[in-house]
């Protein structure tokens, strides 16, 4: 008997411990949240799709340049950035520049450089927004070579022709509906994760167990790239850190890839973006954290980044915690809400696929095209197939990745090309 209460209050107590961990990374996240699905909605009316296809649209070097230098004084964790960044490239930038976009932007801002500059010295305030160029740089130049063809930019871009309206209203709808309807379930599983772990890791774990200065770096790597550090957050760890001992290059690693990436921001990227340019995407922030945390550990004086280092009184919370509460609880709303118009939407689809399906009665065949996420997919690839000669009819199945052709003349050789210039995948006949 003794033995089952001390289990269930042991059980109790790790579920407080984790709905407190998962509360307080969503009050950590929520604010940047907002802040990039409404940088979002901006970009989607204020920003002409020209003007983002000129500059990022293209899969050379310039417009990873352009994607780099305009992330690195933005100020916008790995959290925020997504829904910005997606934004970007739904509005016709390219894989590069957007993967670029992702990696430059959460490691630093205007705000994190000054507060690394006050509680970490001029050296890491200077280091930290030229790694992120960098490594935004490399990042994606390799994204650009990962595209399956020299076209797939003018491609992927054609699938975002739409037209809609440049209003305020528009910029609220695609900003905390549409975009949170798409995106909201990775969140959502990946701060659950992201929550565990932070309950698993001991708190000094890193402190207790380091033996080198590049065993540092790794365990850095592992516990920070799964786990949601913002840009502004890691700097009072990092600084506690080195005034318990640890090298600067191991510093530089928690400082890049901490805010970076976690589990939320790569589920969201795996499926947006593709797993190849999830690959990139983490091969770039750790090969970049480890490389440059090397060179900082081998070829600068050590005495740069802890003779720079303050008092600890000096550490700060840069959010209030009723603005946190505030924003998480608002967050909720804006979820329940794009699920429930989702709900909504997806039962009006329901019964005009239903009434489709009951006109289209001879000549149907049907296809299994991969790489339909969503919504946008299923109406790109139905349009799309509809402009063929000899179609009358299509309907696209994006749960089941399939895809049904009513027509008359037109062979699968038609097909297959226009699905796969579209962008996606086509599977062959069912």
């Amino acid at each position: 008997m003794y033995e089952r209460v001390s289990y269930f209050c042991t059980m109790l107590e790790i579920a407080g411990s984790y709905l407190g961990e998962l509360a307080r990374l969503v009050n950590e996240m929520s604010p940047y949240l907002l802040l990039g699905f409404l940088f979002a909605g901006i970009l989607r009316v204020v920003f002409p799709r020209q003007m983002i296809t000129r500059y990022m649209g293209k899969s050379n070097f310039r417009s990873v340049f352009n994607a780099s230098l305009l992330g690195v004084p933005m100020p916008l964790c790995s959290c925020g950035v997504l829904p910005a960044g997606i934004g970007f490239y739904r509005n016709g930038a390219s894989r590069g520049p957007t993967i670029s976009f992702l990696i430059s932007t959460p490691q630093t801002g205007v705000d994190s450089i000054l507060a690394t500059y006050s509680l970490l010295g001029l050296p890491l305030a200077i280091i930290r927004p030229v790694v992120a160029l960098l490594t935004g740089l490399l990042g994606g130049v390799l994204g650009n070579a990962t595209e399956r063809n020299g076209k797939e930019e003018e491609d992927r871009a054609s699938k975002s022709e739409e037209h809609y309206e440049r209003s305020v209203k528009e910029l609220f709808r695609y900003g905390f509906v549409e975009l949170i309807q798409d995106i909201s379930k990775w969140l959502v599983i990946g701060m659950l994760v992201a929550a565990l772990l932070s309950v698993l890791i001991p708190g000094d774990f890193f402190t207790s167990t380091i033996s080198s200065e590049y065993l540092a770096m790794l365990l850095m790597i592992a516990a920070s790239v799964p786990l949601y550090i913002c840009a502004t957050g890691s700097i009072p760890i990092a600084a506690v850190l080195l005034m318990k001992g640890l090298a600067p290059g191991a510093a530089l690693v928690l400082l890049m890839a901490g805010p970076a990436t976690n589990i939320a921001t790569m589920a969201v990227i795996g499926n947006t973006l593709g797993k190849r340019s999830l690959w990139v995407y983490l091969l770039t922030i750790i090969g970049g954290a480890l490389f440059f945390g090397i060179l900082v550990n081998e070829f600068l004086p050590r005495e740069w980044f802890t003779g720079a280092l303050p008092s600890l009184t000096l550490v700060h919370d840069h959010q209030t915690g009723w603005f946190k509460w505030a924003s998480s609880a608002f967050l909720l709303l804006l979820i329940m809400n794009g699920y429930f118009m989702k709900l909504i939407s997806a039962q009006k689809e329901r019964r005009k696929d239903k009434e489709k399906a009951n006109i289209m009665e001879k000549n149907i065949v049907q296809y299994r095209v991969e790489g339909m996420t969503c919504d946008h997919c299923k109406a790109t690839v139905e349009n799309g197939l509809k402009d063929l000669q000899g179609v009358s009819e299509v309907l696209a199945d994006r749960s089941n990745s399939q895809v049904t052709v009513q027509a008359e003349s037109v062979s699968e050789n038609q097909i297959k090309e226009t699905i796969e210039k579209l962008g996606y995948r086509f599977a062959g006949k069912i």
